[in-house]
C-alpha cells in the first residue's frame, strides 16, 4: 500500500494547500472532502503564509545583492583610516609633528603601528577617535594632515555607516521573517495533516486505488515503498500482457 508523504518544502507546502482550495472551490459544501471549519482556516493561513515567505525571499535577495557594495564600502573607509594615521607617523617620523600628536587620536605616543581596524566595531571605534582627535587638533591650532585629509576620511567613514546601519536592518528583517516562517511553518504542517486526514477519511469507504487517485486531486501525494513499487510494476506489466 503507497503512503502518504507530508510536503517537507515551503513551495510543496503552498501547492498542497492552493490545489486542496481550488478543489474546494469547485465543488458544493456538502460534497467536499473536509471541513467548511478547514476551509476558512485554510483561506486565511495561505496569503499569510505565502506573504510573510515572499518578504523573506525579497529581503535575503536585497541582503545579497548589496553585500558586495557593502564589503567594497568597509574596505575603502578601512584603507582611508589606514592611510590616515600611516601618514601623521610618517609626519612623526621626519620630525614635521611631535610624537605627542599620537594622544589626540587616542594612540600610544611611542608607538608607531596602526591599530586594528579588523572588526566592524574596531573600524567604527577608531573611526571616531581619528576623526574627532583630528577635528580637535586642527581647532587647536595644528597643521592639518593631507593626503587623505580628515574631511576625505570623513566622508568614506560616514559612507560606511550609513552602510552599515542599512546592511544591519536587512539582516534584522531578515531574521525576523526566518523565525516568523518558522512559526507559521509549523501552523503549516498541523493544516495540511488535519486537512489531508479529513480528505482521506471521506474517502475511507473507497477501494484503495480510487481513494488515491481522488486524494491526489486534492494535493495528496502518494509514494510507493521499493518492494511495493516492483510488486506494482509487476502486475501492471502482467496485466497488460492478458489484456
Amino acid at each position: 500500500m503507497p503512503y502518504r508523504r507530508l510536503p517537507n518544502t515551503d513551495t510543496a507546502r503552498i501547492k498542497a494547500m492552493k490545489t486542496a482550495l481550488e478543489k474546494g472551490k469547485e465543488l458544493p459544501p456538502n460534497k467536499m472532502a473536509f471541513s467548511s471549519k478547514t476551509i476558512v482556516r485554510l483561506q486565511k493561513f495561505l496569503p499569510l503564509f505565502d506573504h510573510n515567505l515572499q518578504l523573506y525571499r525579497q529581503t535575503l535577495a536585497s541582503q545579497n545583492k548589496k553585500s558586495k557594495d557593502y564589503n567594497d564600502t568597509l574596505r575603502k573607509a578601512r584603507i582611508y583610516l589606514t592611510h590616515f594615521i600611516r601618514v601623521m607617523n610618517m609626519a612623526i617620523f621626519r620630525g614635521d609633528l611631535p610624537a605627542e600628536t599620537r594622544a589626540f587620536y587616542g594612540l600610544a605616543t611611542d608607538e608607531s603601528t596602526v591599530p586594528s581596524l579588523t572588526t566592524e566595531n574596531e573600524l567604527m571605534s577608531w573611526g571616531r577617535r581619528i576623526i574627532e582627535g583630528e577635528e580637535f587638533r586642527i581647532k587647536k591650532g595644528g597643521s592639518p594632515i593631507t593626503n587623505p585629509t580628515i574631511a576625505v576620511v570623513k566622508v568614506r567613514f560616514e559612507t560606511f555607516l550609513e552602510a552599515w546601519n542599512y546592511h544591519n536592518n536587512l539582516a534584522k528583517r531578515t531574521t525576523e521573517y526566518t523565525e516568523k516562517n518558522t512559526t507559521l511553518r509549523k501552523e503549516a504542517d498541523e493544516l495540511i495533516l488535519q486537512l489531508w486526514n479529513e480528505i482521506e477519511q471521506a474517502h475511507s469507504a473507497l477501494p484503495e486505488e480510487i481513494r488515491k487517485t481522488i486524494s491526489e486531486e486534492y494535493g495528496l501525494v502518494y509514494f510507493y515503498r521499493k518492494g511495493e513499487l516492483e510488486k506494482t510494476s509487476v502486475a501492471e506489466g502482467r496485466h497488460q500482457i492478458s489484456t
